[in-house]
């Protein structure tokens, strides 16, 4: 479902954002989803395509989220949610898990964030001042794997841009991430800035440019995801 974003459209809801995601998966993937509007992406894998989704803790073959009433409560990824196996899966533990990762056998790794700047970096994992456990697997993620996307918003709850120049918060990983989808945009990190490439329905290229902060390349016709 859309609903109302900013001054001038419509914007995606994250399941919208996480369908959109669910785009960018090829056929032979092993992927990792990370915290937040990520995890949703297991629940629009498109059909005829065959993921191998991973979770640190423990478990390659992770599938949707279960129906209400079916939920297994030892069953779990790495964010505490329950959450379904598919046919073949195999559980291990941690240490095996983050081998996985820091081998680079992730081909593509969603994350949410707080900010990303123009040149792909990420912080994702601490606002100073607040109360954290620590970075998690994050770090490793952002170090090793091939390919990584940001789910977030554009804007955070005061309205101001989350595609910065520069990261004022404590960075998880410098120049890594290679695309990034919010509920108005999808934007390519490129080495001469941000690229936008498409805009949610009814949200126009005035909009985006006003809440990106970061330098926006904007090239020809802007096209309208499709879902």
């Amino acid at each position: 479902m859309l609903r109302f974003g900013g001054d001038n459209g419509m914007a995606l809801s994250k399941e919208q954002i996480a369908q959109r995601i669910a785009q960018e998966l090829k056929d032979g993937y092993y992927v990792n989803l990370g915290i937040g509007i990520p995890t949703l992406v297991a629940n629009y894998i498109p059909a005829g395509i065959n993921v191998v989704l991973q979770s640190e803790n423990g478990l390659l073959g992770m599938g949707p989220f279960p129906f209400e009433g079916k939920e297994d409560p030892d069953l779990i990824n790495a964010g505490k949610q329950t959450i379904t196996t598919v046919p073949g899966s195999a559980f291990f533990d941690s240490a095996m898990s983050f081998g996985m990762i820091r081998a680079g056998k992730v081909d593509l790794t969603v994350l949410g964030a707080m900010e990303v700047s123009e040149q792909g970096d990420i912080a994702n994992w601490k606002i100073p001042g607040k109360m954290v456990k620590g970075m998690g697997g994050a770090m490793d993620l952002v170090a090793s794997a091939k390919n990584i996307i940001v789910a977030m918003m554009h804007v955070n709850p005061k309205g101001e841009s989350k595609l910065l120049p520069q990261c004022s918060l404590p960075l998880t990983g410098k120049r890594c991430v290679k695309k990034i989808v919010t509920e108005l945009a999808v934007v390519e990190v490129t080495e001469n800035g941000f690229k936008l490439l498409e805009r949610a329905p009814g949200v126009t290229v005035k909009e985006i440019v006003e809440k990106t902060a970061g330098k926006l390349i904007v090239e020809g016709d802007i096209k309208e995801m499709q879902f």
